[in-house]
């Protein structure tokens, strides 16, 4: 069965940290790219970072500089490190993940693999 599994969420003050961990079973994410979106309440969901498989990553302009995507396909996991948090980065985050590189066109619009989601909250 395949599976994509989230981690790493929380409640941080605004101008901390977190890290988001996405894991997969019952595949390999070799060959994906894996993406991670957000959804506030009452927004829209929105694509926030990709990597492809062969490693190039995207971000949404409102996270440059402040996020970094990464993979680690020994442990076939895929993270998102999280820095500088904003209030407006408050929503549950999901992972995503596909073959090919349609996943990482900007603006990013879905996966065909989706993990069940994990709620950051920025607040202080």
């Amino acid at each position: 069965q395949l599976q994509l599994v989230e981690s790493g969420g929380g409640l941080v003050q605004p101008g901390g940290s977190l890290r988001l961990s996405c894991a997969a079973s019952g595949f390999t994410l070799d060959y994906y790219a894996i993406g991670w979106f957000r959804q506030a309440p009452g927004k829209a969901r929105e694509g926030v970072s990709c990597i492809s498989g062969s490693g190039g990553s995207t971000y949404v302009d409102s996270v440059k500089g402040r996020f970094t995507i990464s993979r680690d396909n020994a442990k076939n996991i895929a993270y998102l490190e999280m820095n500088s948090l904003k209030p407006e980065d408050t929503a549950v985050y999901y992972c995503a993940a596909e073959l090919g590189i349609r996943l990482c066109v900007l603006p990013m619009t879905g996966g065909k693999y989706w993990g069940q989601g994990t709620q950051v909250t920025v607040s202080s």
